[in-house]
């Protein structure tokens, strides 16, 4: 099933039974694919979805640090749900051992040594694990190897 019949029969599910957060994080969603495709006048698919719901998450999750600066535990809870529900929408995410695996992989492909290789080497591999790994735990990965 496409990515957006699946959003919007879960937006129905949710409205039926009343699961506030999820109708509003399904909404959301929705409202950024509406939003891309008007501005581009283009139909998106379903890895254009993927990357709007990967910009949501990371938006949420730099947000959770303000929500904690704050004191305000809360926003902190209810992002953090939010985050759950759309890690829903996400394929699979990639453990720790196998970003390892494919950043030693793409060190010996590139033969990156040096901090100055990161670039190169983030853009060998953001593409191989678009959607599946969180962007900043691959760079921590790669600093992890490079001197």
């Amino acid at each position: 099933m496409p990515l957006k019949e699946k959003l919007m029969d879960d937006l129905k599910e949710s409205m039926k039974s009343k699961e506030k957060v999820k109708k509003n994080v399904v909404t959301m969603i929705r409202a950024a694919i509406k939003q891309r495709e008007v501005d581009e006048r283009i139909e998106l698919d379903d890895t254009d979805i993927i990357d709007i719901i990967a910009k949501q998450i990371k938006q949420k999750r730099d947000s959770i640090d303000g929500f904690e600066k704050g004191n305000r535990q809360d926003l902190v809870d209810l992002t953090n749900e939010e985050i759950k529900i759309l890690l829903d929408y996400l394929p699979p995410q990639l453990s720790e051992e196998e970003l390892d695996t494919i950043v030693k992989k793409a060190i010996e492909e590139t033969g990156a040594q040096t901090k100055k290789d990161l670039g190169k080497l983030m853009a060998l591999i953001m593409p191989q694990v678009k959607g599946k790994a969180d962007g900043k735990l691959v760079n921590q990965i790669v600093a992890k190897y490079l001197q």
